[in-house]
């Protein structure tokens, strides 16, 4: 799905803003039809935003089930004899929308957009009363999974295997936006070069049959390439390439032609790079290239995962001052103005699906009987086809980004049963069929080690997640490292020509909190777990990268072993750095996205 954008063509008007806001609490939003009058409330909830932490009522931070958005819209006039549509970038973790009342679109995935034309249902200059109801739900056929459980007080309570508060409503962007009759549906850009010649390969889909025109622009507005028809690649001489660090984009600008005049125009942003996995390295452009920088969250303080733009260049400046060059979507697509932003200035994506949880073997730490992974009540035929919709939907969503380099299908799923491989393989010859051009990846779990996992054949890297030091020999950073290195030892020898990724690593740690005793949740103790891991993974030339779990600290469901939230950040959750750091831009800074010199 292409994001709406202003050009000579179309017309674009963002409705964030305070909309009214309704809880069904007692699940009679649909029976007595709220979506066709105004909402009976004096709530307003700000969007985007997650609602938990807005209001002051605990009611509503656990509520379990669905909430109404509701506001008033006006057509601009200028959308008169064009097709209008309503695009919701996100709605945790079901969506349906209404426009005076009559449902117009209905999506179920918390972090993909979806849109409805509704150019039948409204008039230009009119306004109109849109309603979007959005349910946070989680079932066994979700992804991610999860299950509703109603205790003896009769109060329903969402439970589930990730470790993540599930913050629900519309945490990204509303928008209302117009195209012409004959417009651009779909671009596709793949790029390669041959020596200082780069090559721009081209898809695009109209809405009906039209002639296609592209040019490619320079950073300096200067028409590089040009070509006509639907599908073709472009020479460009002298190509600027993209590079981690060192951004350079191109635009190619789309035109459908109808009698030779231009009725839509559409521009996307063209990175020239390649991407590739040769044995044991990952390389990026021909040369190797070795990840720094973090698992991260869209995660603040009261806006839950509601997008913002001052959250999000903050969050890039500490990556940038840090050192990283790199960081994982944990555990979901990330807003798609954060991969615009790592476009623009050279940040390298590891993009991930939302299947996180798909583990029973976590009932006992999150709570919750101990059933099979995959089966009728848990992982099953619903469940993977709601997975294959993921990896689609992410796929032709973030296809042209040229920060994203590998795709990564799940995180700390079960993979040391046969079920597991027929669950999952459908996935990754998905996202192979769909993007041939980036490797795949998926994220494995401590409990599921090289002799037993049986899902890491099917990867072109294989992602680990390690805590020695911390879940396992806990304060003992002597055998930690130890027991470290003669996993990655075993894994490298069975896999010698698949590159690694250790892509979480990391120990809790309150701010603050000071040790000469090096004791655990010290800042001390972090520093010191991070140095252990790093000297290991330099023994390594196998590990291609390091991700440290997190870059801030999170929020979390309420548990006995978590304090207000996940405290492995290198950051606190208002993004202040701890001891972590400044140990981590000590070693980042120098590596200049090659591995220690001699490893």
């Amino acid at each position: 799905m292409l994001r709406p954008q202003s050009t000579a063509t179309r017309e674009l008007l963002n409705l964030d803003g305070l909309w009214n806001f309704k809880v069904d609490f007692n699940g009679e939003g649909f029976n007595q039809n709220w979506a066709a009058k105004p909402l009976d409330t004096k709530l307003q909830a700000p969007v985007p935003a997650s609602y938990n932490d807005i209001f002051t009522d605990t009611a509503i931070r656990n509520h379990v089930g669905w909430v109404f958005y509701q506001r008033s819209v006006r057509v601009p006039r200028g959308f008169a004899g064009e097709r209008i549509n309503v695009r919701i970038d996100s709605a945790t973790h079901e969506g349906i929308v209404f426009v005076n009342g009559k449902e117009v679109a209905r999506h179920v995935g918390g972090y993909m957009p979806f849109s409805a034309d509704i150019t039948d249902h409204v008039k230009a200059g009119e306004a109109f009363n849109l309603t979007i109801a959005v349910n946070n739900v989680l079932t066994n056929e979700t992804i991610p999974p999860g299950r509703v459980v109603t205790g003896d007080n009769g109060v329903k309570t969402q439970t589930y295997l990730h470790d993540f508060y599930n913050y629900a409503g519309l945490a990204r962007s509303i928008w209302l936006y117009s195209v012409p009759a004959v417009n651009v549906q779909d671009v596709t850009v793949t790029t390669g070069f041959d020596g200082s010649t780069g090559k721009v390969g081209y898809q695009v889909v109209t809405s009906t049959s039209a002639d296609v025109r592209v040019t490619l622009i320079d950073e300096d507005g200067k028409d590089v390439a040009s070509a006509t028809g639907a599908s073709g690649e472009l020479a460009v001489a002298n190509v600027k390439l993209w590079q981690p660090g060192a951004a350079y984009l191109y635009q190619l600008k789309v035109e459908a032609l109808v009698g030779g005049q231009v009725a839509d125009e559409y521009s996307v942003n063209v990175g020239v790079r390649t991407v590739e996995v040769r044995g044991n390295q990952f390389l990026i452009n021909n040369e190797p290239f070795y990840f720094t920088g973090f698992g991260m969250h869209e995660d603040h303080v009261v806006k839950g995962k509601g997008h913002d733009n001052s959250f999000l260049v903050n969050d890039f400046e500490l990556l940038k001052w840090v050192g990283a060059n790199s960081f994982r979507t944990s555990h979901y697509p990330y807003a798609e103005e954060v991969m615009d932003y790592a476009d623009r200035h050279g940040i390298v994506i590891i993009d991930e699906t939302a299947a996180v949880g798909l583990n029973q073997n976590f009932a006992g730490m999150f709570g919750g009987p101990k059933l099979p992974t995959f089966g009728p009540e848990t992982g099953n035929e619903k469940t993977q086809a709601n997975l294959l919709q993921a990896v689609r939907e992410l796929i032709q969503r973030d296809k042209n980004h040229p920060s994203v380099v590998l795709w990564s299908i799940t995180n700390e799923s079960e993979t040391g049963i046969p079920e597991a491989v027929d669950f999952f393989k459908p996935a990754f010859d998905l996202a192979r069929e769909l993007d041939p051009t980036r490797p795949v990846t998926y994220i494995n779990v401590m409990t599921e080690p090289f002799a037993k996992c049986l899902v890491a054949p099917l990867a072109d890297v294989i992602c680990l997640n390690r805590y020695w030091g911390w879940y396992e020999d806990h304060s003992d950073l002597d055998n930690a490292s130890k027991h470290f290195e003669a996993e990655l030892k075993g894994w490298t020898e069975k896999y010698p020509s698949v590159p690694f990724i250790v892509t979480e690593y990391g120990a809790d740690t309150i701010a603050g909190a000071h040790s000469i005793h090096n004791l655990p949740w010290s800042e001390e103790y972090q520093s010191s777990y991070l140095e252990m891991s790093n000297s290991v993974f330099d023994k390594f030339p196998g590990v291609v990268g390091e991700h440290v779990w997190n870059f801030a600290d999170f929020q979390t469901k309420p548990g006995i072993f978590r304090v207000l939230g996940n405290k492995k950040g290198a950051f606190t959750r208002d993004r202040q750095p701890k001891a972590a750091a400044h140990t981590l831009r000590a070693r980042w800074s120098t590596l200049n996205n090659r591995k220690p010199s001699g490893k």
